[in-house]
């Protein structure tokens, strides 16, 4: 018999792995639901026991998510460097997985799309019929934008090119890539940082400003995600974890940034240029 069939509980040969019994696919759905309790009783400035919930159930429910998703994913890489029990075909549920993901992250993102576009063809008489609102500081799409879109235009590069390495055993360029990867995903946060303090509208301003930073924030918050994840690939590449026929971990990652690079793009182009420089005047084609 060959010896990468594995026999399982049921004493059947198969091809393919099953993990030993893990407490952390329960754990952090426990996690998950304290922090969407924390996240509803601060946001209803809830009292318990003679206090308000506020930020500390938010922080609480958010730590306990970290801890969880630290010590599966680190069973993960165990099973994947000590054990090498992922095989081939093990992989391809992993693809699955991932690829499911990034189609849900798809849907959200076509929410706040949808909000921002219903609000633009459709301007109310709240906002003058105009969008954007007239009291609304139009951002220059060509200034920090267009600097924010090379950025990430620029780290896809480099995150192809440590996928090139790897696919030839490059582990020096490997490194270098990922680590130029990471340091770009850190500076369009740093800049996005600075736009955010410099604007002249709050969340709560209105709908053009509401779906802007939902937008906007929540591609952000995508991309620190991302920089995590390309910094964790960055520290196994160093340690030589992956190899041309094992690197799924960095395909991964790989995979979530060139997302995160192609959602910009639709903001770029959808929010900042044709939001902010063409948008709808209701008003005036009434009048014509």
């Amino acid at each position: 018999m060959a010896k990468d069939i594995e026999y399982g509980t049921t004493g059947k040969p198969h091809p393919y792995h099953i993990v030993r019994p893990s407490i952390w696919p329960l754990a952090s759905s426990g996690a998950a639901g304290l922090l969407a309790v924390g996240a509803v009783m601060y946001m209803h400035d809830v009292t318990l026991f003679g206090g308000k919930v506020g930020i500390k159930g938010v922080t609480i429910g958010l730590l306990a998510v970290l801890l969880c998703m630290f010590f599966w994913w680190k069973d993960i890489i165990f099973e994947t460097i000590k054990e090498n029990v992922h095989n081939k075909i093990t992989e391809i549920g992993l693809r699955y997985g991932m690829i499911t993901f990034i189609a849900s992250e798809v849907m959200f993102f076509v929410a706040f799309f949808w909000a921002f576009f219903n609000g633009a063809f459709y301007p109310t008489e709240a906002i003058g019929f105009v969008w954007p609102p007239a009291e609304i500081h139009i951002l220059d799409p060509f200034d920090i934008p267009l600097l924010m879109t090379l950025i990430l235009l620029l780290s896809g590069s480099t995150v192809t090119w440590a996928h090139h390495a790897i696919m030839h055993g490059n582990q020096k360029d490997m490194v270098t890539a990922l680590g130029l990867t990471v340091g770009l995903g850190v500076l369009f946060m740093g800049f996005q940082v600075y736009e955010y303090t410099h604007l002249n509208f709050g969340f709560a301003d209105s709908i053009y400003s509401s779906a802007f930073y939902m937008a906007t924030g929540f591609h952000g918050f995508h991309v620190l995600v991302g920089t995590i994840f390309l910094a964790v690939c960055w520290i196994r590449a160093a340690r030589g974890h992956f190899t041309k026929d094992q690197h799924f971990g960095f395909e991964a990652a790989a995979w979530y940034w060139h997302f995160v690079d192609v959602v910009w793009l639709f903001l770029f182009v959808a929010v900042y240029i044709w939001g902010n420089m063409i948008g709808t005047d209701l008003t005036a084609a009434v009048a014509q």
